[in-house]
């Protein structure tokens, strides 16, 4: 799946009516019998058009549904990225819609974020994954993971601090566990061929690997780094601290960013 991108001007929200009646009686269809008033039809014609008028009514409301929460998540993206204190109230109303529509969706702010944070993990899952693809050498194949990675997750860097809250770290990892195990088999490679002197294991190298995009994250957001470098600053840095040579390491993720830029 391509990574998701969030409009600056989402679609308009759409009405979410209540199941609409089909405005038939109970006897449509049926055809009165001569001088007693009692039905001599059956009306199965008549039903059936009925139960398929039914369900196209639920599936344009399914529709209108899907087109509400899809902005909800794009606006709350937005606005959280804006201002992360931002309530449910703000939130609906930069989308359009009433609140109780934002919590007919999402019952509370927390699951508001932690759906956020599933998308966002989503990507990443992807950016990982496509990385990898056809890659035999496990050092670019990691450098090219952490700049697909970065890429994709740059944009979500100021929800962060919000997910660790709603989500914690733990619930974080368990979401990104295939992720980390593919890491840990590819740095275990890296190790095998002699390009890592690091003594750590591979799935400790996972935790540090993490812990410098985390790391950077912040120190993006608080200006201390800009955005533009620290895609490029984690892979050298990861690659540096498991034991590559600094020359080596920084050649490689230039070579790799070059041949995989977008």
């Amino acid at each position: 799946m391509s990574p998701r991108t969030h409009p600056s001007q989402p679609p308009q929200p759409v009405p979410e009516p209540g199941a609409a009646g089909n405005g038939t009686g109970a006897g449509a269809g049926t055809e009165a019998g001569s001088g007693t008033g009692t039905p001599t039809g059956t009306g199965t014609g008549a039903k059936t058009e009925t139960g398929a008028g039914a369900e196209v009514a639920r599936s344009a409301a399914s529709a209108r549904a899907d087109a509400n929460r899809r902005r909800i998540l794009d606006v709350a993206f937005t606005e959280l990225s804006r201002d992360p204190d931002a309530s449910m109230d703000q939130i609906a109303r930069a989308a359009g819609v009433v609140r109780r529509t934002v919590y007919g969706h999402f019952p509370s702010r927390d699951a508001l974020v932690t759906a956020l944070l599933d998308e966002a993990v989503e990507a990443v899952m992807a950016a990982h994954a496509a990385a990898y693809e056809g890659v035999d050498d496990p050092l670019r194949a990691i450098a090219g993971a952490m700049l697909g990675v970065w890429r994709v997750t740059a944009p979500y860097r100021l929800l962060l601090s919000l997910a660790q809250r709603a989500v914690t770290m733990e619930g974080i990892r368990e979401r990104l566990a295939p992720m980390h195990a593919a890491g840990a088999e590819m740095i275990g490679r890296a190790q095998e061929e002699g390009s890592f002197t690091t003594t750590l294991p591979p799935r400790a190298l996972v935790y540090v690997l993490e812990s410098i995009v985390f790391g950077l994250m912040e120190a993006v957001n608080d200006d201390v780094l800009g955005p533009e470098d620290a895609g490029r600053a984690a892979a050298t840095t990861f690659l540096t601290a498991a034991g590559l040579p600094p020359a080596e390491a920084s050649a490689l993720v230039a070579d790799v960013a070059a041949t995989t830029a977008p």
